[in-house]
């Protein structure tokens, strides 16, 4: 691809070592699991939030042991097992309240080493919140453009203020700004690819909530001691619905209308850029009647909902695209911003967390502020999480179609392959799941106890030689240095 730069003087060139200064547009898990990692490593950023005001909403977000090591590293393992609640199985039922398929997922905590764990979107947003100091973000920020070249990326906001650095992150979600402003930037100079240039597919409208405490003597299943994800498939009509308990007698919740070609060009007006309010209560109104099982066998959707606080329930479109352009100059992009998952895989926050990884190892490693050299960490990066993407997507694509209605034909075909599946074949499929494990060269190393040996990932080993072999180097400087000094002292006396 050719390099086309636009922006701060291209004739002027930083040769120094110094760390790049990173700008983060978006404060959703991405952005913060990178902050984080940033502030441990000690490198310079700062992060721009549209929203003027946290308020991270949704529903439930299931973590797998592909998290412990990176959680341990953070100092926030402890937090997130103490508010989140030990997740262990998948339970399918009909409209009949009748459970109609079980799997048990608990293998993969002894595969990974670490439980697998279920919590409120909010209180996993507000865990990782913690660890990145507060003056480092900036809220009310809602980028309108960038410039880049050589000499650092500028960035412009819609209140008239501006802000350069050395490195532009896009961790703003579906609709990202930043890639907006990127690819219209490579469209120009023909430097975009065809697939690229088309509009993020969507194919299911989604409400979702996490409710106030309820009654555990009423929603039965809040009584148990490990949490499962409780899926409800319609007989005729198109949607799924979900029930998750979590911490403190709360559930979250959700419940998907799947589009079909013709709904879609029906419901494009339900499109919308923002997670948010609007429209969720009429939505709700469409599922409150929606059965779900446990208590006394007549419980609905709508029992929850009159629970859920009004500014903990939202309404969004759901998209599905791995985009081929992933950075170009200065700017990166990661999470939603790049890989666009359906949430029936659940891999959204996951894979958001392990691109965080994956750059912040690569970003700390950089040699030189220069373009070049930023490149090439951003090649690295995407090279090891393109090809995790593809196969998260295909991963949620499955899990769609196992979601699918009791008249489907293809889900029913996934579930009976699912249902029969050998446990050792079953064995291959958690494998793939768990065995990306991801830390931080920078940090102490975290012993895996999995039986499952962690992937050798790239952004790990390659980054850990650069680190030890800067460390040596250090230390031969340093020693004919402190010889001369001593040498010196010595004559002075």
């Amino acid at each position: 691809m050719t390099i086309n730069l636009h922006g701060p003087d291209p004739s002027v060139f930083d040769t120094s070592n110094r760390q790049p200064h990173i700008i983060i547009i978006g404060a959703g898990l991405a952005g913060l699991t990178l902050a984080a990692l940033l502030h441990k490593a000690d490198i310079p950023f700062d992060i721009f939030e549209k929203s003027p005001e946290t308020r991270n909403v949704g529903s439930a977000v299931f973590l797998g042991p592909n998290v412990g090591p990176l959680f341990t590293q953070l100092g926030i393992m402890e937090e997130y097992m103490e508010k989140s609640k030990y997740c262990n199985a998948i339970r399918i039922f009909n409209e009949n309240r009748e459970q109609d398929f079980f799997m048990d997922t608990s293998l993969n905590d002894e595969m990974g080493g670490f439980e697998g764990r279920i919590l409120p979107r909010k209180v996993l947003y507000e865990i990782i919140l913690s660890r990145v100091p507060e003056e480092r973000i900036h809220r009310a920020k809602r980028m309108s453009w960038m410039t880049q070249g050589e000499n650092g990326v500028h960035v412009k906001f819609t209140d008239g203020s501006e802000f350069e650095g050395d490195i532009l992150v896009g961790a703003d979600g579906a609709y990202s700004a930043v890639r907006k402003c990127l690819f219209e930037r490579l469209k120009k100079d023909n430097n975009l690819s065809a697939s690229d240039a088309v509009d993020l597919p969507f194919s299911c409208v989604c409400v979702a909530g996490y409710s106030g405490p309820l009654d555990p003597e009423k929603f039965t299943f809040l009584k148990e001691d490990a949490s499962s994800v409780v899926n409800t498939r319609s007989f005729e009509k198109p949607y799924s619905w979900n029930v998750f308990a979590v911490k403190d007698d709360k559930m979250c919740w959700n419940a998907t209308l799947y589009l079909d070609a013709e709904s879609e060009k029906f419901h494009n007006n339900f499109r919308t850029t923002d997670w948010g309010e609007g429209g969720a209560e009429s939505m709700c109104n469409d599922v409150r009647d929606f059965p779900i099982p446990g208590g006394d066998g007549t419980l609905t959707l709508g029992d929850v909902i009159d629970k859920t606080p009004k500014d903990q329930m939202t309404k969004v479109m759901l998209e599905e695209k791995v985009f081929d352009t992933w950075y170009h100059c200065r700017t990166v992009l990661m999470g939603d911003a790049c890989h666009k998952l359906h949430p029936a895989g659940a891999q959204g926050a996951n894979m958001a967390i392990q691109d965080a990884v994956a750059l912040a190892n690569w970003i700390n490693v950089i040699a030189t502020p220069q373009v070049k050299d930023v490149e090439k960490a951003f090649k690295a990066y995407k090279e090891e999480r393109f090809a995790a993407a593809q196969v998260a997507a295909n991963l949620s694509k499955s899990m769609c179609r196992f979601y699918g209605k009791t008249t489907d034909i293809g889900a029913l075909i996934t579930r009976f392959i699912a249902k029969n599946m050998p446990l050792w074949m079953w064995g291959y499929v958690m494998i793939a799941m768990v065995k990306n494990r991801p830390q931080a060269s920078f940090l102490p190393f975290v012993k895996d106890h999995g039986t499952v040996k962690a992937a050798d990932l790239k952004s790990y080993r390659e980054t850990l030689k650069i680190i030890k072999a800067r460390e040596a180097e250090r230390t031969v400087t340093a020693e004919p240095m402190a010889e001369t000094i001593a040498e010196v002292s010595v004559t002075m006396v």
